[in-house]
This record gives C-alpha cells, structure tokens and sequence, in this order.
C-alpha cells in the first residue's frame, strides 16, 4: 500500500534542531505534524488572520424585504405554523409513505 502524505512530518528533535526552518513551513501555511517515537500526537498550524468580518445590518434588511409593514399576531402565528410544517416531514400530507 502506498500511502502519501500532503502534511510536512518533523519529529521532536526535528523541532528542537530546526525550529527556524519548520517555522517557516508554518509561516508559509502549511502544517506540520509532530511525530514522537515513530507516531503523530500534535499538529502545527498557522493560526488564520482574523479578519475583519462586516456587520449585517438587520433592520435595513427587514426594511427592504418587507417597507413598512406590521404583522398581526394572527399572520405571526399562520407563518410560524407554517414553518414548522415544512421542517416536519411526518406532518407533511405530499409524504412518500
């Protein structure tokens, strides 16, 4: 069986002899698999950049979708009903059984 590996392998003393250059794998963004004594027990990854996530602005959204428009409780309830007929499937009266 031929097996391949696309994850860099480095053993302990790997690490210790040659942190320069397995630190740069790492910065490069690959990941490193530490083996000791001939088995994997740890992995070194680049730690993703975190980045700037956009907010979403709900209320704009809500404005658009719907203007300016107000649900009675009454139309609350038919659409929550609603949905929850459609995420059960054994309510459903098209059911294959």
């Amino acid at each position: 069986m031929i097996c391949f590996s696309i994850m860099r392998r480095a053993s302990v003393a790997d690490l210790r002899n040659h942190l320069r250059r397995i630190s740069a794998w790492i910065e490069d963004g690959e990941a490193v698999e530490i083996v000791k004594r001939g088995r994997a027990f740890a992995r070194l990854m680049p730690i993703a950049e975190p980045g700037k996530a956009d907010k979403v602005d709900f209320q704009a959204q809500r404005k658009r979708i719907w203007g300016s428009r107000v649900f009675s409780s009454a139309e609350i309830k038919a659409m929550d009903d609603a949905e929850l007929d459609d995420e059960n499937p054994l309510k459903s009266k098209t059911c294959c059984r």
